[in-house]
């Protein structure tokens, strides 16, 4: 199996292995069938080549069942070619569940990278890139806790929004993490009306009131050391996190010491309890 990234907004970014592995492709899974011929069309290329390609539908709805048809596939030795409507297959867009049972049923599985917003909005946000997470979307439910939860994050922080939402997302977080923590808004990234708007969340939260449009993503910095929980539990948590990346109990105590300001005996004293 074989899973292919389309451009997040330009065609133009296309490249040639992907435009290859299209018009090689026997049978091709696509988010969404029509934005996939449209794609190709405007590329033009003929999916599948002369012969022509099968192409089915593999969305979130019909993932389960979809997938367990294209593991058959598979098996029997026909190769599928996974994509979506933009960006990573996988990446808050359907392929988790097919890369799962591929691996299960030693069913060999690659990969042709292209581009993804969360990396594209990073590096544009002017947000430390060090080190980050990616959060997708948030729930629908229980905002306010669920990033109450994440207001000690050390790390940059990258989310998936729709429009509609984000106002009241922004102001969420504006209140969880403070009014004043460094953010940036990514509108439409690659495409024609392309906006990165940088600003301390409270700001940001007052401009999503107006009329805000296309594909959004957020990203907020992480929390300053200071504002990093120092709960021994936390603190254990965060040396047996260092430890199981390779480092020394020493080193790991040490590091973590440094990163949230804690002397260095404190933090012994809490991975050693």
């Amino acid at each position: 199996m074989t899973l292919a990234g389309l451009p997040i907004g330009n065609r133009d970014d296309a490249p040639p292995r992907l435009l290859r592995a299209l018009e090689d492709a026997r049978i091709i899974a696509a988010e969404d069938t029509r934005r996939l011929r449209r794609f190709a069309a405007r590329s033009g290329l003929r999916l599948g080549g002369e012969p022509g390609a099968r192409v089915v539908s593999y969305y979130d709805a019909n993932e389960p069942r979809r997938a367990e048809e294209l593991l058959g596939d598979l098996r029997a030795g026909r190769d599928v070619l996974v994509v979506t409507d933009a960006g990573m297959p996988g990446v808050s867009d359907p392929g988790y569940r097919l890369v799962t049972a591929c691996v299960e049923a030693g069913v060999p599985v690659t990969a042709v990278p292209g581009p993804t917003a969360v990396t594209t909005a990073l590096v544009l946000s002017g947000l430390p890139t060090d080190r980050f997470c990616f959060e997708g979307f948030a729930p629908r439910k229980g905002q306010s806790g669920y990033y109450a939860e994440m207001a000690a994050e050390r790390r940059t922080m990258v989310f998936f929004e729709s429009p509609h939402r984000l106002a009241a997302t922004l102001e969420a977080m504006s209140a969880a993490f403070g009014s004043d923590r460094r953010a940036a808004v990514c509108r439409e990234l690659t495409k024609t009306y392309e906006e990165v708007r940088r600003a301390p969340l409270g700001e940001l939260a007052q401009w999503a009131r107006g009329e805000v449009r296309g594909e959004i993503t957020v990203v907020v910095a992480g929390a300053a050391a200071s504002a990093a929980s120092r709960e021994p539990a936390d603190l254990a948590a965060a040396v047996d996190e260092r430890e199981a990346a390779g480092l020394s109990r020493k080193d790991a105590v040490r590091e973590v010491a440094r990163e949230l300001g804690v002397p260095k005996r404190e933090v012994y004293d809490a991975a050693h309890r």
